[in-house]
């Protein structure tokens, strides 16, 4: 799997212009992406969005930027820290500046990354729409493996105790559910949005009915 991985990262920066040997970046990369606190956003979650990318890709303005975003969109993660969107769009302006990108390109993709905060792009952002997608095409797939995402989530974040869990989970469901749109291009919006809808509903409930367990006595 990284061997694919690492000849699409070649293929992108060549495609983009680079001047540095991609190699090492995408050493680097796949090197953050395979760190042992992960259970969902691992290399195929990355290899997923970029899969989802290249399906949506007529609907953007700019593909490899949003190709570069999502290499870049989970680089940083630390299930413990809030700052991972911002640490990632950080990592990714040093890595493609010394790559040799253009700097237009640059701005772009740390636009990107941080759109990934709140999955939300202003209307006519055919990029971001295109990365938010793919993104959150995970939610509108088939239950079983929904709740496999489910519980990888879970898996990160065994460190949060059940009833904090329940509620931080909770309280992103809502959000989500909340977005004037879940979906943004007319092909995700077809493919995922009322699965999605379902799988979070019933999340949402199973999160809703279950009993406190570490409330004190």
């Amino acid at each position: 799997m990284t061997a694919s991985l690492s000849a699409r990262w070649h293929d992108l920066l060549t495609r983009c212009g680079a001047t540095a040997d991609p190699g090492p970046y995408a050493d680097d990369l796949l090197a953050r992406w395979a760190e042992p606190q992960r259970r969902y956003h691992t290399t195929s979650h990355l290899r997923a969005v970029l899969d989802r990318v290249d399906e949506l890709a007529e609907h953007a303005d700019d593909p490899d930027a949003v190709r570069l975003a999502a290499w870049f969109h989970d680089a940083v993660y630390r299930p413990d820290r809030s700052e991972n969107e911002e640490r990632s769009a950080s990592l990714a302006c040093r890595a493609l500046r010394e790559a040799g990108l253009a700097e237009p390109l640059v701005h772009e993709v740390d636009r990107l990354v941080r759109l990934t905060v709140t999955h939300h792009p202003a209307p006519g952002d055919r990029n971001g729409e295109v990365l938010c997608d793919a993104d959150l095409a995970i939610l509108g797939s088939p239950p079983e493996t929904y709740a496999a995402y489910t519980a990888a989530i879970r898996g990160e974040y065994s460190f949060v105790p059940p009833d904090a869990f329940r509620e931080g989970r909770a309280a992103i469901l809502r959000q989500l559910l909340a977005l004037p749109a879940l979906y943004r291009t007319p092909e995700a919006h077809e493919r995922y949005d009322a699965q999605a809808r379902r799988n979070m509903h019933h999340e949402l409930a199973e999160l809703e009915s279950r009993p406190l367990t570490d409330r004190p006595s």
